[in-house]
């Protein structure tokens, strides 16, 4: 077996492509998108072919490994609790989104699931194109990349699309899914973890592999830390998103999961027919909590906030993110007070947050020294964050 070398462009998160994000905020598009293809000796670098080192089942078909979801703790292990309570504040900061793509997804599903089926691939890689176009295949970036897997001009050219004045098959949601998917399959021969291929989709191979030197390990958690914060956050919003629409669909309309669902366990219909019921309490002007058993009776939901701590509260907007134990340190805040007062503030730092803008809640004797050094903490956030890519 020998090695090629090619170039090709992967395509940009839908978040890093067009201000009209769905999911996310722009981000910027990454070029470093070498990827390492195997193929046997003699097969021309112009040419080259779709590796494989995946193992074939018994009828002959590629196996693959399945994609994780939320409540999986074999696969997530200590950072189960993490993903749990990351897809409870996206499904709730999303929940618009995503309840205006569940109305729409059956035609574009259908099509994917057709593709995803006949490659032998996970149903829930289609969730991918959730988080890329919100299943639009007129979507356009302001970097070029077009359709509803928000393909790259190189990259869809690569994997057998024609992209001319004349057509462009990015805008077929079924020639650019079979493109999406056979690039998938190319990472997934690299990689050899979803995660991971996820996270290259976004940044492009090199990074992840970069990253994957460097820790000496294949397991998303380990190398997280060393990839680009825009793919840290792209792999969380893919977990939550197929983590909702396959196990919680249910909530979405809903706006919120109830606090006692367990995740990876199945779930009798009386928590949902209270949440149901919560959610018309709540219409009629009636503050209710989630369901306390199975017969659905209720309890009064409590403020995250003690009336003390509301009292001392003030909200400031801020439109980059700052690294909260870099302001607690200047601030003299305490870090634990701060990362409780701004619990989804990590969905903003990872570029998931439903809008461009974020209300930081501060100690109001702590407001006017933030002011003071808004822009040297924004300014010292840049270089921090700038260590992570």
């Amino acid at each position: 077996m020998s090695s090629l070398l090619f170039i090709a462009a992967a395509a940009p998160s839908q978040a890093q492509q067009h201000g009209s994000a769905t999911l996310g905020r722009p981000h910027t598009v990454k070029a470093d998108t070498t990827i390492i293809v195997k193929a046997h000796s003699g097969v021309k670098a112009a040419n080259p072919v779709l590796a494989s080192n995946l193992p074939v089942t018994k009828d002959g078909k590629k196996g693959y490994n399945h994609v994780p979801l939320a409540g999986e703790k074999s696969y997530f292990g200590d950072k189960n609790e993490y993903v749990n309570d990351f897809v409870r504040k996206y499904l709730e900061l999303h929940n618009k989104t995503l309840g205006s793509v569940q109305s729409n997804s059956e035609e574009p599903f259908s099509v994917i699931d057709n593709v995803l089926k006949q490659k032998n691939l996970p149903k829930e890689l289609k969730y991918l194109a959730v988080i890329e176009s919100a299943l639009n295949h007129n979507a356009v970036s302001h970097a070029g990349a077009v359709g509803t897997w928000q393909l790259m001009a190189t990259t869809a050219k690569m994997m057998g699309l024609s992209v001319t004045h004349k057509q462009d098959d990015r805008r077929d949601l079924y020639k650019s899914t079979a493109a999406a998917t056979k690039y998938l399959e190319l990472l997934y021969s690299q990689l050899n973890d979803w995660l991971l291929v996820i996270a290259a989709y976004n940044s492009g191979p090199v990074p992840v592999q970069r990253a994957i030197e460097r820790t000496g390990s294949h397991n998303f958690w380990d190398i997280k830390q060393y990839l680009p914060r825009e793919t840290q956050g792209h792999v969380l919003a893919f977990i939550a998103t197929a983590s909702i629409f396959e196990n919680l669909n249910k909530f979405i309309n809903l706006g919120s999961i109830p606090v006692d669902f367990q995740f990876g366990k199945e779930e009798e219909p009386a928590p949902l027919a209270a949440a149901i019921a919560m959610k018309d309490a709540s219409k009629s002007g009636v503050t209710t909590g989630t369901p306390a058993g199975a017969a659905g009776t209720m309890v009064i939901k409590k403020s995250p906030f003690t009336d003390q701590e509301l009292k001392n509260m003030s909200i400031v907007r801020i439109k980059e993110p700052i690294d909260l134990n870099l302001m607690a340190q200047e601030l003299g805040i305490d870090a634990k007070l701060l990362a409780r007062w701004n619990n989804d503030y990590e969905l903003f730092t990872y570029n998931t947050y439903p809008t461009p803008f974020y209300n930081l809640r501060l100690p109001k004797d702590k407001t006017d020294l933030f002011l003071q050094k808004k822009d040297l903490l924004t300014k010292k956030s840049k270089a921090l964050f700038l260590t992570n890519k």
